[in-house]
């Protein structure tokens, strides 16, 4: 496949939505790690937000109907755990989608070696995505799926989800 071919299959790509926040592509949520041209086709290696991540399968469809519609296929799509998916793979255009569409991207945050297992530090203060005040209370752990929190702003009053950093 060519440089052309490769780039094509990348834009194809970055047009599928995320089933569970439409705003947002494969690309943008940076779960499309691989794309590689092999002598039975397109090979795509993809990274599920985690590994119960209900939507894993409309996301492997999703891709194969795509590239196979721009008639790029025939397509294998292989999940890979490891190294396992970190919001951190959110593009930059990604977190500026999440903030338009009304929901807070993840903070920043470090990863600080405790023995052999990383611990995550976590913000504070997480912004709201309507009006930027910092002046926020979460009202629940989970939102609309496990990868969110339900947040009020203190502010302008209104409820938002924010992505949690993993």
């Amino acid at each position: 496949m060519s440089l052309v071919a490769m780039q094509e299959a990348w834009d194809v790509l970055a047009e599928v939505p995320d089933p569970e926040v439409p705003v947002l592509s494969v690309c943008d949520l940076g779960i499309v790690r691989e794309v590689d041209s092999r002598a039975d086709g397109l090979h795509v290696v993809l990274t599920p937000t985690y590994s119960g991540c209900p939507a894993t399968e409309a996301i492997e469809a999703a891709v194969r109907d795509a590239l196979e519609r721009a008639q790029l296929g025939p397509v294998h799509v292989e999940q890979r755990l490891a190294p396992a998916w970190t919001s951190d793979w959110i593009s930059d255009d990604g977190r500026r989608k999440l903030r338009e569409y009304g929901i807070a991207p993840p903070s920043g945050s470090a990863a600080v070696p405790s023995g052999s297992q990383p611990v995550r530090l976590m913000a504070r203060g997480i912004a709201c995505p309507r009006c930027d005040s910092a002046a926020t209370e979460r009202i629940s752990a989970f939102g609309s799926t496990a990868c969110k929190s339900l947040y009020r702003c203190t502010a302008c009053r209104e409820p938002f989800e924010y992505f949690k950093p993993i």
